[in-house]
């Protein structure tokens, strides 16, 4: 019996296509798709996150059974190129899975009657995400470079990367593009966030490519044969990047003055953090990351090895086994959880008082402001800040507040313990977060006398707090 999947981690290279060719300026993308297929891209994700805005340059041939069961394709994806032609734009022909199962394959076809129009086979069936989006980028190269040989212009920066459907791609661009200018580079192009098919001709003109994330990206960055940095998260890690974007753009004393300066401002509130009471804190804190690499890695190396928080785990999740995962939630809760709306429902179900930040896909979150980053050194503060708040609202659990009773309620009874349910609740506690312990025993301390109240007993034993597990 093959092994079952509980959640799937990523999308498919179909929508990796459609995510890497629709913010192009200048491209019309068709989707080879069934009606109603399309709309998981074009309409209902947007009503699930903002981190894809309304794509008015996306038009689906919305194949019906007739097509899927009978008479192919061709026919439909030959009627809307024809009412598609005369905008301007680039015509990219994207294939689904719909299409790709019954053999849909329209180079000829293009060749012969639309010889302008490309075709992109996106292998949804083979593919995730990650991996289509690194063939999409580069498949741009192969067919729109210019051929000509590099020019390179001095101090220019190119950053690849951005595209629809990334986590917290706005706030992180913004603070990838801060450091670069801060160095003293100048920012060439935003590929394809912000650029044009007649920007792709350019890119290899750049003294310096920044791939923003870990993913996907290198592959299109090392064809252009051009000096590769990787956008950096935690201290260590941009530090090292201003410091090697200033030697390859030939600004070593702006970068050694700018990282100065960071450290005078940027990054004062995390001194302050550090120096504070709060501090105290930091080598209790247990925390968790399922997120894309280029987030796993960076908090697990900010938080864990900068700042000497306890790394219980930290996964890629677009190999983790969510099975494995959740089991290892039950088993071991984390005070903190950096993942997505998958882990959160995980959380739900047992249960458990762990506090949930987003840090991937799929989720409901906006991320559009530019003053949430994770990367770079503001990231870095606001990660921190973000850890300390919850840290004191967890606190705020400890206050002894006086709750208003329904009308004839009775207050709880106070029912002594046997020293073997003493025991058992102490073990049980003892895994809990160190910060949350206290308020956490109390909560299981009261539902253990009420049901021990309500079943007729005398005494708390080691029975009722298992029944409560």
């Amino acid at each position: 019996m093959g092994k079952t999947i509980r959640d799937e981690s990523t999308a498919s290279a179909y929508w990796a296509a459609v995510n890497t060719f629709c913010p192009l300026k200048d491209v019309h993308v068709i989707a080879d798709a069934p009606v109603g297929c399309y709309n998981l891209v074009g309409v209902a994700v947007m009503d699930y996150t903002d981190a894809i805005p309304y794509l008015e340059n996306f038009t689906p041939t919305s194949l019906t059974e007739k097509e899927i069961a009978s008479s192919g394709t061709t026919e439909i994806v030959r009627n809307t190129i024809e009412k598609l032609q005369g905008d301007g734009r680039q015509l990219i022909l994207v294939s689904s899975a719909e299409s790709e199962m019954i053999g849909s394959d329209h180079e000829h076809m293009l060749q012969m009657h639309f010889p302008e129009v490309r075709f992109f086979p996106s292998d949804s069936l083979g593919e995730n995400e990650w991996q289509g989006r690194d063939r999409a980028l580069l498949w741009l190269h192969s067919q729109f470079d210019d051929g000509k040989s590099t020019n390179v212009e001095p101090g220019t920066v190119s950053i690849i990367g951005p595209t629809y459907g990334c986590f917290n791609s706005p706030s992180d661009l913004a603070e990838l593009k801060r450091l670069i200018a801060g160095t003293g580079g100048r920012l060439q192009h935003v590929f394809p966030f912000e650029s044009s098919l007649r920007d792709i001709a350019d890119l290899k003109n750049s003294d310096v490519i920044v791939v923003m994330y870990r993913e996907f990206g290198l592959a299109l960055a090392e064809a252009l044969g051009r000096p590769v940095l990787y956008a950096p998260m935690g201290l260590d890690d941009t530090a090292a990047f201003i410091m090697n974007l200033g030697r390859h753009i030939k600004k070593e004393q702006e970068a050694e003055a700018f990282l100065l300066e960071e450290k005078r401002t940027i990054l004062r509130p995390l001194w302050d953090l550090w120096r504070g009471p709060q501090a105290e804190w930091f080598p209790t804190v247990r925390f968790g990351v399922a997120a894309a690499r280029t987030y796993a890695e960076g908090l697990e190396r900010f938080l864990g090895r900068e700042m000497g928080m306890q790394c219980l785990f930290s996964l890629d999740s677009a190999v983790a086994d969510n099975t494995a995962l959740r089991q290892d939630l039950a088993g071991n809760p984390p005070q903190f959880f950096f993942g997505r709306i998958v882990d959160k429902i995980y959380l739900a179900e047992l249960d458990a008082k762990t506090r949930f930040i987003p840090a991937g896909f799929p989720g409901p979150i906006v991320r559009r402001a530019l003053g949430t980053p994770f990367m770079g050194h503001s990231g870095a503060v606001y990660i921190l800040q973000e850890i300390v708040n919850a840290l004191y609202d967890m606190l705020f659990n400890f206050l002894p507040i006086n709750r208003v009773r329904a009308s004839g309620e009775a207050p709880a009874p106070e029912i002594p313990w046997s020293p073997e349910a003493g025991e058992l609740l102490d073990r049980i506690v003892a895994k809990a977060p160190f910060i949350s312990q206290i308020s956490f025993g109390r909560e299981l301390r009261k539902k253990a006398e009420a049901l021990a109240a309500k079943q007729g007993k005398e005494t708390v034993t080691p029975d009722i707090i298992q029944l409560l597990r």
